[in-house]
């Protein structure tokens, strides 16, 4: 027969069933009523010396219960609950392991977290062993115990179903909490996150504690290492340092961002700001000896961080040290935008903040400076560089930020007067030396032109001035000193090289090889010559005007060689006009010039021709050589007629010669008009010798001989003597009274000065020969020696002997 099954029994549940909680069963765990985990339980030693046992699953039971609770807690908590039950400690409020260890009011120290730590280390041991079958065994636990019966609540085991609430009694005021001081690694979590204005506060009330524990007014040094109050001293040490690296590299980053907006950003700008004020508030509790002094700091960690950011925008940007002061530019004026909108604003009033960041970028682009001006720069660089100094940095950064701090005085200069000085004598240096060598070569270039048959444009004067003006336009933009001195340097520059240039100049004409180029190529040649003194020597007077009063005896040199090449160029071109114009002049004051226009036209003609090559000079040599051609055409006309090459034997042929005088005197007015020569003073002369030969009665001579003298100092009584020789007057005391006028008028005119060399006139004609007196008169003959030694009476004309004034009768 088959033998009856019975039910099968599960002997693990039953042994887990506990009938009395009080009495422990074998191979269950312990349980404790209390909830301290430090708590000691009777015969739980007696237990741990021996063999527990083991569940019936073969899991070990010889771990305690209160390390099967620490074995998931967090290093500073025991995983509490938010849902405790309300009679627990804390009210609801988690606490920490520590907190129910020691006595409430008591501020957790970094030694006190040692303990946990070394609790952790243990338990970590254990926890790797039996992770598995702890796992296990609990999954199978409440495998067997099945779902957790629903528990009524309190209002239904108090109030039966269908009646009324009771009403609830009276809220009974709680008493206000004690403030828990936080533990230092609570402290630093703050400053981690950021909040550090709260951490600040919490730092000060630990400084305040170990204040007083030690017993002193001030902080003092740390302790021996075993003492509570060096270990507290420490840990304000610790927490300042880093409270005091999270403000710099929030410093930092507002900086090195878009800065801080909105929102966070700005919250925490704030708060650092509120960290400096308590801090000051503090140092004035604390005394001068043991002030923190984090205010001075923020403005170091400012100036790092201005420092910082102007040297990674300076070496990436192209152009030499012209590129990176543009960067440094746009880089100062980026972030002193962002500080005067973003930044300042989130700071307290009393900190200043704008002023202590402006310091720091003009001490950290001091510093960027101060180094580039000690190394080797270019003369560019170094050009840039004062420019950027002087100009660019006070107009468009401190003139675009803070006029207040500048009015002040706080920022300072960026270079001192001594490196600035000692840029600006390289910078003299330099060019003294560059341009010297520039312009000579320069010279010889085109000197190695001049003796070529082809006819190449010169462009030596714009070469110079370009030299010189690269130098001369950029100083003055620096400041006005530095203008001044770099005018005076390249002014002497020029006179050195302009008498050079004229050294030049007279070799060139005075080489006999030049005369064997083609008139026309020979001419332009010296016309340019002569063009580059209108330019050059606006540049010698532009110098001057700028340079210092000691420039002024360049300037005179610089003048002098250039008037020297003017004059000896116009006498070469004026030298080769009247040698094609002199056989024209041979013909006037003769027989046929009464009767005939010929040479007069022969003259004019060649000059208008002649005039058409001119025009390519500057207008103010031009009109110089014009009016030297203007005077010498006059001199050369007049020349014949005082050289008596006619006489005149008549009224009638007086008559003749004058108008022939005044004719030729229109024309070539006409024609000195028409060539623009400014010489007008010159347009009277003829007019006026036409006059002293027409007139007829003495007085009206007189008159005409003392317009002539006025108004042409350099006649002289042997040309007014020649004149009337020509006239034919032999009247002796009419020829006194007319040479009288003269005299006087050389008399009165013996202490003035000279005339300029462009209004001589006479002084070009040669002196007629003397007259002779070929018999005296009866009146004449009863004066004494010494009257008749006077040069005023020697005035007859000489005889001429008869084989000499036949041929002219028979012309």
């Amino acid at each position: 027969m088959p033998r009856k099954s019975l039910p099968v029994k599960m002997p693990i549940l039953k042994s887990l069933g506990v009938a009395d909680s009080k009495v422990p069963r074998a191979g269950t765990l312990p349980l404790r009523s209390s909830r301290n985990p430090f708590e000691e339980v009777p015969g739980l030693e007696e237990e741990e010396s021996g063999e527990l046992g083991s569940l019936p699953n073969g899991t070990s039971c010889g771990r305690r219960a209160t390390l099967e609770k620490l074995a998931g807690l967090a290093p500073f908590r025991l995983g509490w609950t938010p849902s405790r039950r309300g009679g627990s400690p804390g009210n609801g409020q988690p606490r920490s392991f520590l907190g129910r260890v020691l006595s409430p009011g008591i501020r957790r120290s970094s030694a006190d977290f040692g303990l946990l730590a070394r609790l952790q280390g243990i338990r970590a041991q254990g926890d790797e062993e039996a992770a598995g079958e702890a796992a296990r065994r609990l999954a199978f636990l409440r495998l067997g115990r099945g779902p957790k019966p629903r528990r009524a609540s309190l209002a239904e085991r108090v109030v039966p179903a269908g009646e009324a609430a009771p009403e609830p009694p009276p809220q009974v005021p709680e008493p206000p909490k004690v403030k828990e001081p936080l533990s230092v690694l609570e402290i630093l979590s703050l400053i981690q996150q950021r909040e550090l204005a709260r951490a600040d506060e919490h730092i000060l009330e630990l400084e305040a504690e170990e204040l007083a524990s030690s017993g002193c007014g001030v902080p003092g040094p740390p302790k021996a290492e075993g003492a509570a109050g060096g270990r507290r001293a420490r840990d304000v040490a610790l927490l300042y340092e880093a409270l005091q690296r999270e403000l710099w590299a929030l410093v930092r980053e507002t900086l090195a961002g878009p800065g801080p907006g909105a929102g966070a950003g700005a919250g925490a700008v704030a708060q650092l700001g509120q960290v400096l004020v308590q801090e000051e508030a503090a140092d004035g509790r604390r005394g001068p000896g043991a002030a923190r002094k984090l205010r001075a700091r923020w403005a170091e960690a400012v100036a790092r961080a201005a420092r910082e950011r102007l040297e990674a925008a300076a070496p990436g940007a192209p152009g030499g040290l012209a590129g990176q002061l543009e960067a440094l530019r746009a880089r100062l004026l980026e972030d002193m935008g962002v500080v005067r909108g973003r930044l300042a604003p989130a700071y307290p009033a009393g900190l200043g903040a704008f002023s202590v960041y402006l310091r720091g970028y003009h001490g950290a682009l001091a510093e960027w400076l101060a180094v580039a001006a000690r190394r080797r720069l270019p003369l560019a660089d170094r050009y840039a560089l004062l420019h950027w100094h002087n100009q660019v940095y006070p107009r468009e950064v401190l003139g675009l930020v803070d006029v207040v701090a500048l009015e002040n005085g706080e920022l300072g200069p960026l270079l001192s007067p001594g490196t600035l000085r000692g840029l600006e004598d390289e910078c003299v240096t330099d060019v003294k030396a560059q341009t010297r060598a520039a312009l000579l070569r320069v010279l010889q270039e085109d000197e190695e032109h001049w003796g070529s048959p082809e006819d190449q444009p010169s462009s030596l004067a714009q070469d110079v001035c370009e030299l010189l003006e690269e130098h001369t336009d950029q100083a003055p933009r620096i400041s006005q000193e530095f203008g001044e001195r770099m005018a005076h340097c390249c002014l002497g520059g020029l006179a050195e090289f302009l008498q050079s240039f004229q050294q030049r100049a007279e070799r060139f004409h005075e080489n006999p090889g030049v005369r064997e180029l083609p008139p026309d190529t020979y001419v332009s040649r010296t016309i340019s010559l002569v063009n580059c003194g209108p330019p050059l020597r606006a540049l010698a007077e532009r110098l001057a005007r700028v340079g210092p009063p000691e420039s002024e005896p360049a300037r005179e040199a610089a003048a002098s060689a250039l008037d020297r090449v003017t004059r000896l160029c116009h006498r070469v071109l004026a030298d080769l006009l009247f040698q094609e114009l002199q056989p024209h002049f041979n013909k006037l004051m003769r027989r046929k010039w009464l009767s005939s226009s010929e040479a007069l036209d022969g003259i004019v003609g060649t000059l208008g021709a002649q005039a058409l090559a001119l025009r390519r000079m500057q207008d103010e040599p031009y009109q110089t050589l014009v009016a030297e051609l203007h005077r010498r055409a006059l001199v050369q006309y007049v020349r014949p007629l005082l050289r008596g090459r006619l006489r005149c034997r008549s009224a009638r042929t007086r008559s003749r010669v004058a108008g022939r005088l005044r004719e030729d005197a229109a024309q070539l007015q006409r024609l000195f008009r028409r060539l623009e020569s400014q010489a007008s003073w010159l347009d009277a002369v003829v007019p006026h010798l036409a006059e002293v030969l027409q007139l007829e009665d003495t007085p009206s001579i007189q008159v005409e001989v003392g317009v002539l003298v006025r108004d042409y100092p350099d006649i002289r009584r042997k040309h007014v003597a020649a004149l009337l020789d020509i006239r034919g007057l032999c009247n002796t005391a009419a020829r006194h009274e007319i040479l009288a006028v003269a005299r006087d008028l050389e008399l009165s005119e013996e202490g003035a000065s000279s005339p300029p060399r462009d209004r001589v006139f006479f002084a070009d004609i040669p002196v007629p020969r003397p007259p002779f007196c070929l018999s005296l008169p009866l009146v004449l003959g009863r004066l004494p020696l010494s009257r008749l030694a006077r040069p005023s009476l020697a005035c007859l004309p000489r005889p001429r002997s008869p084989s000499a004034s036949r041929p002219r009768a028979q012309r």
